[in-house]
């Protein structure tokens, strides 16, 4: 049935992609890095035993996104939204039981396939199907989602754990899920413009110039195989590993960083906020400028960035300093994403995305698995983070090498 409405539907489509960034918080590090030591001092766990059930379990999940990709080009994002949003409701109630390192394996698993990788594949997935000319402002806009989900959830979950446990706070989260993000998907999200008689950034199907004759250019269109031969899909493949890593590693163990520079939980949830916090107005402007910027040469100040607050994590021993070291990570965080997210569909199109963008998923979901643990084995041996941050540089001047040498590339014959 044709839309009749002059608002464009995909801007509905935007608020629910951010919901569902939004609500794929449990999942995310950000979220769960408030509940490790908790788990430690309960369990009398080691951190590194911690760490690596986290690595172990985000690699496990990061090598199965490939058939969630593959499920969203075969069944559509709506159908693979809901089963996917009911299963992280169902993962979370799972974690509120654990009481064995078995049992937390399980646990990060499910929700780190569900959270971290599946609701945010969707959404990426998604937006990109009903925006070209405007895919820019369009995730942008969806990534608000996400800084308000790395904004809430950490002082959320604080508070919540010191006033119910950890184990109640696990069930809220689930319960949030299935009572507010499944109805709207259910009712409210549609795959593609072309099912309800519109085109891309809301052109009319029967209208007698096309989306692409006003673009000038026709749209590129790659298959995962033809992707896979360009030096370019290689390239970002690392470019999108590297953030990954490095900010999954920082994050699950800020509270341990924080308090090993004399400050603690308080000051931890607070940078997480700040990052979180920044980030917004930089994601909005960072949508309009990619829309006339190359997204490489933008991507590469990243890893700038990355270096810039590497240096300041260094020699933060006081509020004041971890504060900048907030700011400067969320102002690297709000350009990351936006590129992370951009770069793929405008690069090879949105007739394979899922397939293709499943790919540089299970990349992210494995840098994030391979993060934490060099930086529990470095506490534990070390009694501190210095030497494993030294080394952590070697990492962004490596991506800036990868976004330089990764201009757009031709479209397939």
């Amino acid at each position: 049935m044709k839309q009749q409405s002059s608002f464009f539907y995909g801007w509905y489509i935007v608020m629910l992609g951010a919901l569902s960034l939004f609500f794929s918080g449990p999942g995310q590090t950000y979220s769960n890095s408030v509940f490790i030591d908790f788990y430690i001092m309960d369990f009398g766990w080691e951190r590194s035993l911690v760490s690596g059930i986290y690595s172990g379990a985000t690699l496990s999940a990061g090598l199965l996104l490939f058939i969630v990709g593959r499920s969203i080009d075969r069944f559509g994002q709506r159908k693979m939204s809901l089963l996917v949003s009911i299963l992280l409701a169902a993962a979370c109630i799972w974690n509120s039981y654990v009481v064995s390192p078995w049992m937390l394996f399980i646990g990060f698993f499910l929700i780190r396939l569900l959270g971290q990788g599946s609701m945010t594949l969707v959404p990426n997935t998604l937006v990109p199907q009903w925006f070209i000319v405007k895919r820019g402002r369009a995730l942008s806009l969806m990534m608000l989602g996400g800084f308000a989900s790395s904004t809430l959830y950490p002082p959320l979950n604080a508070w919540l754990i010191s006033e119910y446990g950890w184990e109640v706070t696990w069930r809220i989260l689930g319960i949030t899920i299935l009572v507010i993000f499944v109805p709207l998907a259910y009712f409210f999200l549609r795959n593609k413009p072309e099912d309800i008689g519109l085109l891309p950034d809301g052109e009319e199907a029967s209208s007698d110039t096309g989306t692409e004759q006003k673009r000038g250019t026709p749209e590129v269109s790659f298959t995962l195989r033809e992707a896979a031969h360009t030096r370019q899909f290689w390239l970002l493949l690392l470019c999108v590993g590297i953030p990954s890593m490095l900010n999954t590693g920082l994050t699950f163990h800020l509270v341990s960083i924080m308090e090993d520079t004399g400050l603690g939980i308080g000051t931890a949830a607070f940078v997480l906020s700040l990052m979180a916090a920044v980030g917004f107005p930089v994601t909005l402007v960072s949508g309009f400028v990619l829309e006339r910027v190359k997204v490489n040469v933008v991507f590469a100040f990243v890893f700038v960035g990355q270096i810039l607050f590497l240096i300041i994590l260094l020699f933060t021993n006081s509020f004041a300093a971890a504060v900048l070291f907030g700011v400067i990570w969320g102002i690297v965080g709000g350009l990351e994403r936006i590129c992370i997210s951009i770069v793929f569909p405008d690069y090879f199109g949105r007739a394979h995305i899922g397939s293709i963008k499943s790919i540089a998923t299970t990349v992210t979901v494995a840098g994030s698995a391979f993060g934490p643990l060099p930086f529990g084995f470095a506490f534990d041996l070390f009694n501190g983070y210095t030497e494993i941050l030294l080394i952590s540089f070697l990492f962004p001047v490596a991506g800036i090498a990868a976004c330089l040498l990764s201009p757009k590339p031709r479209p397939p014959a």
